[in-house]
């Protein structure tokens, strides 16, 4: 099997092509980020406008890397949600057309199982798994049980640790997107220790987290600075934050391994895997390898080029699910919403 994929949920343009023997065979990126940076975050309008004026474009260069025609797919897989809903609309009516006019399979992706299910594509990892979801829009512990099957452990009650990041880049002067901006200043010549910052949610009952309090607090020590403040100060802050985060995330993933063990004992030596675009901080990786290996957990972060948006993610989400038996008809309707975990509250369309 082969499918196309296609995402635009966000700022990236994306298409890609998967081969079911995890291969894959072409994934183009189209950055917006110079787009959004002078209003310090993303426009809906316009990256749906670039969507429309660029995807056709990032399709047909896909589809030459991997050497192949349209007759050569087996479905066509786009993000039907959850996103910004312009740019869902965008992608998810490309990709109708050319399942139209190619007569082949069309298949919606929840872009939170793209995420999910990248580990099986890189790592080729087995179910069930612990996955930590952390991204500019989401932050969440699921168990992945398989294919279509995820079990909410914890979400945030408030802010997703993304854009805590971006918030804090902001605050401190430092440019969009905020996560590798804030990573850089905290390893380059951040302490750590200087500036008290609270540690949301640590030591509590349960899985969820709470970041609204941190963005607060770091709000608190940039305003007490003032104008007077230095480089130095920018790189302390964030390396204070940043230390912070780790230590709710790992605090929370720690609680959510033992969840599991508990309910799943016969995964021997299952998987921590964490995906989405802050699953890129080095420092994240570190500390969660950490806690996974004293926990009896196999740590599994799939290459940063896979873990920010992309439509390798996409293209693989659309082929497990295409192999099931499942497709969705060309009246599928874009969703702004779509929880993964079948218990939470359903999407109405």
């Amino acid at each position: 099997m082969i499918v196309l994929g296609i995402e635009t949920s966000c700022d990236e343009t994306a298409a890609a092509v998967v081969r079911d023997d995890r291969t894959i065979l072409s994934n183009v990126v189209l950055s917006q980020i110079a787009d959004h940076a002078p209003y310090g975050g993303v426009v809906p309008e316009i990256a749906a406008r670039a969507h429309l004026d660029h995807l056709d474009s990032l399709i047909r260069r896909a589809m030459d890397e991997a050497g192949l025609d349209f007759g050569d797919l087996s479905a066509v897989a786009a993000t039907g949600g959850p996103g910004l809903i312009g740019g869902v609309f965008v992608g998810v009516m490309t990709a109708k057309a050319i399942a139209a006019a190619r007569r082949l399979p069309f298949v919606a992706v929840n872009h939170l199982e793209g995420h999910a299910l990248t580990a099986r594509l890189s790592d080729d990892v087995a179910f069930p798994y612990l996955l930590l979801l952390v991204s500019g829009g989401h932050c969440q512990l699921l168990i992945v049980e398989g294919v279509g099957r995820y079990r909410r452990l914890g979400t945030t009650i408030d802010d997703a640790v993304g854009e805590a990041f971006d918030k804090t880049a902001k605050l401190l002067g430092l440019p969009h997107p905020g996560g590798p901006h804030v990573e850089k200043a905290a390893r380059d010549a951040g302490n750590p220790d200087r500036f008290p910052l609270p540690r949301p949610m640590v030591g509590r009952p349960g899985c969820d987290f709470s970041f609204s309090g941190l963005k607060t607090a770091v709000r608190r020590h940039v305003e007490a600075l003032g104008d007077g403040m230095t480089d130095a100060d920018r790189a302390d802050l964030a390396a204070a934050f940043q230390n912070a985060v780790a230590a709710a995330l790992c605090d929370r993933t720690i609680r959510a391994m033992r969840m599991m063990r508990e309910s799943a004992p016969q995964a021997t030596q299952p998987a921590l895997v964490v995906a989405g675009g802050v699953a890129a901080n080095q420092e994240l990786r570190r500390r969660l390898t950490v806690a996974a290996r004293e926990n009896g957990y196999k740590f599994v972060a799939p290459p940063l080029g896979l873990c920010t948006d992309n439509g390798a993610m996409i293209a693989w989400a659309g082929l497990e699910r295409f192999r099931l038996g499942h497709c969705d008809g060309l009246d599928f309707a874009p969703r702004p919403r779509w929880p993964l975990d079948p218990a939470t509250k359903p999407h109405a369309p």
